[in-house]
């Protein structure tokens, strides 16, 4: 199942990707936080051919083999929350999230 993005979410990679330039949009994982797992969004400059690439809404998406399995799935939108904005994660796979939203755990 690929990752898809929401309109407001594809966007703003849109814009982003005018903006800095890049190639892509490279969703991944990283151990940290109360819960385990965090998220990581960066621009791709280029995409690697051991990396799963997906195209949604006009927007190319790549992920790393080791994250895969822990996003595979997941919508992403971006939101705005007081003055905050950001990419926010509807992740299937996450069993927990920790109360700031930045954590999640797999079981």
């Amino acid at each position: 199942m690929p990752i898809q993005l929401t309109p407001v979410a594809a966007q703003r990679v849109h814009q982003f990707l005018e903006k800095e330039g890049g190639v892509a949009l490279r969703v991944g994982v990283r151990k940290t936080g109360c819960s385990g797992w965090a998220y990581v969004v960066e621009l791709a400059k280029d995409i690697p051919a051991e990396d799963h690439l997906f195209e949604d809404q006009g927007v190319r998406v790549v992920v790393d083999p080791d994250s895969l399995p822990l996003v595979e799935g997941s919508t992403i939108d971006f939101v705005t929350e007081g003055l905050n904005r950001t990419f926010k994660f509807d992740n299937p796979n996450a069993t927990e999230e920790c109360g700031c939203g930045e954590s999640f755990t797999i079981q």
